[in-house]
């Protein structure tokens, strides 16, 4: 039986199973190849969803790479990994691409455990250069570089992940290490995913300018070959010529021998340059010039549009939904963002490369001179953040909770410890879905609240949403604000502001015995599941300052607590709720649930929440399994009570007067005697 999310296969394409089998065919036959890959892509993408714009840019340049060099014995590194799907197909999961980013699927990204030939996993930007330096320096050490089976090593990078710090202190270290085969291919398509940004991305710009500079330079070389004298003289011209000509001599200045710009989609070009480049020595570096959404025009003409759609119709493109969806999180921050600014003009938003994904569009027409795009450079966004709160500005990060990891030495250093007032608005909070554990925001609770002076907001749906986005930016120190991927429950979301009083939780029911104790995401779950228990639950909102009067008076009115995050359970927002019952010598049962200790794969995002039990029903079972005879005494106490109601007047009066006889020193009544029945049948002692 066909499988529907299967693309149709080329006649050539369909005899190449792994690269052994693509370095059998003609050059001749490449460009065909190149054809039946693209349409492949196309053609599989928009029925599964994906990475669209890039990986159509990138078909001949895989189609090159695993021509000429020997892979997987030769390793390739894609940097950010997003484009590797040609490579994908050619390295044997064409089969499988129906189920990429899919639960139990292929990855949207390099995978080690998916393939020999992703020789590095892939998915944060700027990092390609680092591993392949790290592996061809083994391969030095361990003899592997050398013979005529020697090891090469290739990092290929696009031109908006090589304003990552990172590729350049990669590049420092690279350029002055002795005896490796090293070769950088840098993919020019003028686009990361939003476009990029910077002088660097200028530099590239004014280079392609100065490619009859390199024609002459080669034909110079030609003439003077034969008049070795000439030739020396004319090379040392040729340094002092260059800046005149070309606007610098960066990548050379680093230590490699930088060649190109060349055609990324000329076979005819790539093939006998890769093959010339693979006979050298040394760090080398080759521009090749690609543009994304290749051979689709609706693509070449807006790829931001489709860098990452979901399915839809090739021939139709990609139409607006006829019922507009619900409002996603990062619309509410996008909205909210914009009425802020429009209230408070200190207010000032900064992204690294993501525009798009963290809502920022708008903002950006609307205030120009306040937005501010810093490239793919976490660390730099933190830091200039902080420069700016010091001069009396608001500024606001819009950034993904995956990528402040790679600021987190300038979140402690240049805004925690100074108490500066920086608001981080945290997208993609929880499990991501069709991304993966490579982009899921499962740590950002942990590695927070343990900063001094943070504010840490866990809003629950789209308008507390928007209210702590607000109160957050009335702090005067850091604040993060973290919500999820996609939209939440569908509450209406109120224009005017209102302030969230500063860490105080809500009771969002009253119950008895168990009380649920939810962070952002799962209160909607939680309270499904308290109904279903008859437990209390409460709208924590704030992991960092904790509620601990609210603890303290839940401690005493029921018999065990249940933490619900969407958060890794370890050093998450469960500890702190433990953390706040030990300093008040609470002794209580704690039941925490949130994300296992391993990471979540991709697939959709519902699915992997019910596969870890963060679904109504699967926090309403493991509660019932901790804590079976705490809710069996439940359901004693609510038959008892019925049976009291219909018990003669005279029988109830007399066993009341049998209870207040009982010594006040003995008696142990109500919630009290709850929790120490429940500790004693769990095996916790009282004191």
């Amino acid at each position: 039986m066909n499988d529907p999310r299967q693309a149709p296969v080329g006649e050539l394409l369909a005899t190449i199973d792994d690269p052994s089998q693509l370095r059998r065919l003609e050059r001749s036959q490449l460009q065909r190849l190149a054809t039946e890959l693209r349409g492949f892509i196309l053609e599989s993408v928009s029925r599964t969803g994906g990475h669209l714009s890039s990986n159509l840019g990138t078909v001949e340049l895989a189609i090159a790479l695993h021509y000429v060099f020997d892979t997987p014995r030769d390793r390739l590194i894609w940097d950010v990994g997003h484009q590797s799907y040609p490579h994908k197909v050619l390295t044997g999961r064409r089969a499988r691409m129906g189920t990429l980013r899919q639960f139990g699927g292929i990855s949207g990204f390099p995978k080690r455990s998916e393939s020999e030939y992703d020789a590095f996993g892939t998915a944060h930007s700027s990092t390609s250069l680092s591993a392949a330096l790290g592996m061809a320096v083994a391969s030095r050490n361990k003899g592997e570089n050398e013979g005529p089976n020697r090891r090469r090593h290739v990092a290929v990078i696009g031109d908006g992940a090589i304003t990552g710090g990172m590729f350049f202190e990669a590049m420092n270290n690279a350029g002055v290490t002795p005896d490796i085969d090293l070769l950088v291919v840098l993919n020019d398509n003028d686009m990361s995913i939003s476009p990029p940004v910077g002088a660097l991305n200028h530099y590239l710009t004014r280079l392609l300018s100065g490619r009859f500079y390199a024609k002459a330079r080669d034909v110079g070389r030609a003439v003077l070959s034969n008049v070795p004298p000439l030739l020396a003289l004319a090379r040392r011209l040729e340094e002092h010529a260059k800046g005149m000509v070309v606007p610098g001599t960066m990548f050379e200045e680093f230590g490699f021998n930088y060649f190109g710009p060349i055609d990324g989609h000329d076979l005819d070009a790539m093939v006998p340059t890769l093959q010339n480049l693979r006979e050298l020595r040394g760090p080398l570096f080759l521009h090749v010039v690609t543009r994304k959404g290749q051979g689709y025009k609706l693509a070449e003409a807006d790829p931001v549009l489709y860098h990452g759609p979901g399915r839809f119709d090739p021939g139709e493109g990609i139409r607006k939904p006829a019922a507009p969806p619900r409002p996603t999180y990062t619309q509410v921050f996008s909205d909210w963002v914009c009425d802020m600014a429009e209230a408070d003009e200190r207010l000032v938003a900064i992204t690294p490369a993501m525009r798009e994904g963290s809502g920022l569009v708008e903002f950006e027409k609307r205030f120009p001179r306040r937005y501010f795009d810093v490239g793919i450079a976490e660390q730099h966004a933190v830091t200039f953040a902080a420069g700016l709160a010091c001069e009396g500005m608001k500024p606001v990060v819009a950034i993904y909770s995956t990528f402040l990891q790679r600021g987190y030495d300038q979140t402690i250093h240049d805004v925690a410890l100074q108490n500066l007032p920086v608001v981080f608005a945290l997208d993609r909070a929880g499990v991501v879905g069709a991304d993966g554990a490579t982009h899921a925001g499962a740590y950002d609770f942990a590695y927070l609240r343990c900063l001094p002076n943070f504010v840490v907001y866990a809003p629950s749906d789209e308008n507390e949403c928007r209210q702590m986005l607000y109160s957050a930016f009335l702090q005067d120190g850091p604040s993060a604000v973290r919500y999820p991927r996609g939209s939440g429950p569908g509450v209406t979301v109120e224009k005017a502001f209102t302030e969230i009083p500063l860490g105080r939780a809500e009771l969002r029911r009253q119950g008895r015995r168990i009380a649920i104790l939810a962070f952002g995401t799962m209160l909607a779950p939680a309270l499904a599941a308290g109904e279903a228990l008859g437990a209390t639950v409460v709208n924590m909102r704030f992991v960092k300052p904790i509620d601990d009067r609210m603890i303290a008076e839940l401690a005493g009115t029921h018999g065990a607590f249940v933490t619900v995050e969407e958060h890794v359970v370890m050093g998450g927002a469960g500890s702190a709720v433990a953390e706040s019952m030990a300093a008040q010598g609470l002794v209580l049962p704690l039941l925490q649930l949130g994300l296992p200790d391993r990471p979540i794969d991709h697939g959709d995002q519902a699915q992997l929440l019910r596969d870890e039990g963060l679904d109504a029903a699967g926090i309403e079972a493991s509660i019932r399994k901790r804590f079976t005879q705490l809710l069996a005494e439940r359901e004693a106490g609510f038959e008892a009570e019925a049976d009291s109601a219909h018990e003669p007047e005279s029988r109830r009066s007399s066993a009341k007067v049998a209870v207040a006889a009982e010594p006040a020193a003995l008696r142990r009544t109500g919630p009290a005697r709850e929790a120490r029945a429940t500790r004693s049948a769990l095996g916790h002692i009282d004191s």
